[in-house]
Protein backbone atom coordinates (compact mmCIF):
# COMPACT_ATOMS: atom_id res chain seq x y z
CA UNK A 1 0.00 0.00 0.00
CA UNK A 2 2.81 2.56 1.12
CA UNK A 3 4.43 2.05 -2.63
CA UNK A 4 0.92 2.49 -4.46
CA UNK A 5 0.99 5.50 -2.52
CA UNK A 6 4.86 6.67 -3.42
CA UNK A 7 3.63 5.70 -6.80
CA UNK A 8 0.60 8.18 -7.01
CA UNK A 9 2.71 10.91 -5.72
CA UNK A 10 5.27 10.34 -7.48
CA UNK A 11 3.36 10.30 -11.02
CA UNK A 12 0.82 13.51 -9.72
CA UNK A 13 4.65 15.46 -9.14
CA UNK A 14 5.69 14.55 -12.40
CA UNK A 15 2.00 15.92 -14.63
CA UNK A 16 1.32 12.22 -15.34
CA UNK A 17 -1.88 12.61 -12.85
CA UNK A 18 -3.96 15.43 -14.22
CA UNK A 19 -4.66 18.54 -11.67
CA UNK A 20 -8.45 18.98 -10.77
CA UNK A 21 -11.12 16.35 -10.47
CA UNK A 22 -12.98 14.93 -13.29
CA UNK A 23 -16.07 15.97 -13.63
CA UNK A 24 -19.26 13.51 -12.71
CA UNK A 25 -22.51 13.33 -15.05
CA UNK A 26 -25.05 15.03 -14.46
CA UNK A 27 -27.53 12.78 -12.03
CA UNK A 28 -24.76 10.08 -10.91
CA UNK A 29 -25.41 8.01 -8.64
CA UNK A 30 -23.82 5.00 -6.52
CA UNK A 31 -25.76 3.08 -4.29
CA UNK A 32 -25.49 -0.07 -2.06
CA UNK A 33 -28.03 -2.51 -3.50
CA UNK A 34 -27.02 -5.28 -0.65
CA UNK A 35 -27.07 -5.38 2.05
CA UNK A 36 -29.74 -3.47 3.41
CA UNK A 37 -29.39 -0.86 6.13
CA UNK A 38 -29.96 -2.53 9.33
CA UNK A 39 -29.87 -5.77 8.52
CA UNK A 40 -28.08 -8.63 10.40
CA UNK A 41 -25.64 -11.16 8.94
CA UNK A 42 -23.38 -13.40 9.09
CA UNK A 43 -19.48 -13.41 7.62
CA UNK A 44 -19.12 -13.65 4.74
CA UNK A 45 -20.74 -10.26 4.22
CA UNK A 46 -21.51 -9.97 0.55
CA UNK A 47 -21.62 -6.41 -1.03
CA UNK A 48 -23.21 -5.52 -3.91
CA UNK A 49 -22.53 -2.19 -5.86
CA UNK A 50 -24.99 -0.16 -7.69
CA UNK A 51 -24.46 2.46 -9.57
CA UNK A 52 -26.86 5.00 -12.35
CA UNK A 53 -25.34 7.63 -15.01
CA UNK A 54 -21.41 6.52 -14.91
CA UNK A 55 -20.03 3.48 -16.35
CA UNK A 56 -17.43 1.25 -14.36
CA UNK A 57 -13.72 1.24 -16.33
CA UNK A 58 -10.67 -0.17 -14.20
CA UNK A 59 -8.33 2.08 -12.60
CA UNK A 60 -5.90 3.77 -15.16
CA UNK A 61 -7.98 3.56 -18.04
CA UNK A 62 -9.20 7.01 -19.43
CA UNK A 63 -12.93 6.32 -20.67
CA UNK A 64 -15.40 9.26 -19.90
CA UNK A 65 -17.85 9.39 -17.60
CA UNK A 66 -16.76 6.30 -15.94
CA UNK A 67 -14.60 5.67 -12.26
CA UNK A 68 -14.69 2.64 -10.26
CA UNK A 69 -15.69 2.08 -6.94
CA UNK A 70 -13.97 2.46 -3.06
CA UNK A 71 -15.76 0.96 -0.27
CA UNK A 72 -15.25 2.89 2.93
CA UNK A 73 -15.88 0.69 6.15
CA UNK A 74 -16.55 2.13 9.26
CA UNK A 75 -14.86 5.36 8.24
CA UNK A 76 -16.15 8.80 6.86
CA UNK A 77 -15.51 10.13 3.76
CA UNK A 78 -12.55 11.66 2.81
CA UNK A 79 -12.42 15.75 3.76
CA UNK A 80 -10.26 16.10 0.80
CA UNK A 81 -11.50 14.95 -2.48
CA UNK A 82 -9.09 16.61 -4.29
CA UNK A 83 -6.54 13.80 -3.94
CA UNK A 84 -6.23 10.57 -4.62
CA UNK A 85 -8.15 8.02 -2.02
CA UNK A 86 -6.05 5.78 0.10
CA UNK A 87 -5.99 2.35 0.44
CA UNK A 88 -6.32 1.13 3.90
CA UNK A 89 -8.14 -1.75 5.91
CA UNK A 90 -10.87 1.09 5.73
CA UNK A 91 -11.37 1.92 2.51
CA UNK A 92 -11.34 -0.63 0.15
CA UNK A 93 -10.18 -0.08 -3.72
CA UNK A 94 -12.04 -1.79 -6.93
CA UNK A 95 -9.59 -0.84 -9.32
CA UNK A 96 -10.65 -3.69 -11.76
CA UNK A 97 -14.11 -2.77 -11.77
CA UNK A 98 -15.65 -5.23 -9.60
CA UNK A 99 -19.23 -4.38 -8.37
CA UNK A 100 -19.30 -6.71 -5.49
CA UNK A 101 -17.34 -8.00 -2.40
CA UNK A 102 -16.59 -10.61 -0.01
CA UNK A 103 -16.24 -9.50 3.70
CA UNK A 104 -15.26 -10.92 7.27
CA UNK A 105 -16.07 -8.01 10.14
CA UNK A 106 -15.46 -8.46 12.97
CA UNK A 107 -19.40 -8.87 15.11
CA UNK A 108 -21.08 -6.37 16.23
CA UNK A 109 -22.42 -3.07 14.09
CA UNK A 110 -20.57 -1.40 11.57
CA UNK A 111 -21.23 1.22 8.92
CA UNK A 112 -20.39 0.83 5.07
CA UNK A 113 -20.58 3.84 1.89
CA UNK A 114 -19.69 3.80 -1.79
CA UNK A 115 -17.59 6.73 -2.74
CA UNK A 116 -16.93 6.51 -6.73
CA UNK A 117 -13.60 7.74 -8.06
CA UNK A 118 -11.64 8.61 -11.29
CA UNK A 119 -9.52 6.64 -13.47
CA UNK A 120 -6.74 7.72 -10.55
CA UNK A 121 -8.64 7.35 -7.60
CA UNK A 122 -9.83 10.59 -7.17
CA UNK A 123 -13.42 11.66 -6.13
CA UNK A 124 -15.40 13.16 -8.92
CA UNK A 125 -16.36 16.55 -8.97
CA UNK A 126 -19.22 16.73 -7.34
CA UNK A 127 -18.50 13.54 -5.45
CA UNK A 128 -20.79 10.74 -6.37
CA UNK A 129 -21.16 9.08 -2.73
CA UNK A 130 -23.92 6.85 -1.34
CA UNK A 131 -26.05 6.94 1.84
CA UNK A 132 -24.13 5.45 4.68
CA UNK A 133 -25.58 2.45 5.91
CA UNK A 134 -25.14 0.44 9.43
CA UNK A 135 -25.39 -3.04 9.42
CA UNK A 136 -24.76 -5.69 12.48
CA UNK A 137 -22.55 -8.99 12.40
CA UNK A 138 -23.59 -11.67 14.48
CA UNK A 139 -21.27 -13.82 15.81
Amino acid sequence: MRILALVILALASSGAIPEGRTPASSGAEVYIISPKDGATLKNPVVVQFGLRGMGVAPAGVPFANTGHHHLLIDTAAPADMNVPLPASANIMHFGKGQTETQLTLSPGKHTLQLLFADLNHIPHQPPVISKKITITVSE
